[in-house]
């Protein structure tokens, strides 16, 4: 995580569980993790608690303004069928997303192999199985998809190190402090030539792609085997 300029092409996607556009951003760039290796572009992607992103920026979440509220419902359903997903917005929404992020914070640190696919967990839970993952029982079940009983109990109790929580206010601050995030998914991208830029939400990969300078159409990467030479 950093705002310094890195000499190869990079993706950091700062994301939180409790964003739907979040979960539409990871499952994108996750299908395209082969290509864009193949391309040459690191995906990191970085935990964030989305409230304090709000609240450090002065932004507000769509819920709390009702002209923006009403067009949620009809962007959230393209949205989805763009990137092939049907669920609806649980009851219980929004969440306190503090607990699966700092888990997720501390199995980014611990279980680097299996980080990926315990976010690809988190957002599952949440958003297909209408569970409640600010709830320990909750998150547990997103847990167990990818580790055992007791290394999910030592993951929760992990949420509560000082240092671990420490971190994810870290990540947040710096995301809306230095990179001027004032939502999620928050993208700072590296050119490889020594420039970066920010891009916000899960509808501007093409522009990303083009600032990358990747071979596409429109969203769709084009793999290195395909390109015409």
């Amino acid at each position: 995580m950093s705002n310094n300029v890195v000499s190869q092409k990079r993706i950091e996607a700062y994301i939180d569980c409790v964003s739907p556009y979040s979960f539409y951003a990871f499952t994108y760039l996750f299908r395209n993790k082969k290509t864009l290796d193949a391309l040459g572009v690191q995906v990191e992607f970085i935990p964030v608690f989305l409230g304090g992103i709000n609240v450090g920026s002065g932004n507000k979440p769509p819920w709390t303004l009702p002209a923006k509220a009403v067009y949620s419902r009809y962007d959230g359903e393209r949205a989805q069928r763009y990137f092939g997903m049907k669920f609806k917005i649980p009851s219980f929404f929004p969440i306190v997303s503090l607990l699966p992020q700092r888990c997720l914070v501390y199995v980014k640190r611990a279980h680097p192999e299996r980080y990926e696919a315990f976010f690809d967990a988190c957002f599952k839970t949440l958003w297909l199985n209408q569970k409640d993952i600010s709830k320990p029982g909750n998150l547990k079940v997103a847990l167990l998809n990818v580790f055992d009983e007791q290394e999910a109990e030592a993951i929760i109790r992990a949420a509560d190190e000082p240092e671990i929580k420490q971190t994810l206010a870290d990540n947040t601050t710096h995301a809306f402090k230095n990179l001027g995030a004032f939502g999620c998914p928050w993208f700072w991208v590296f050119d490889g030539k020594g420039n970066a830029e920010p891009f916000f939400g899960s509808d501007r990969f093409h522009f990303m792609w083009q600032y990358l300078e990747l071979p596409h159409q429109g969203f769709e990467l084009i793999p290195p085997t395909q390109v015409k030479l």
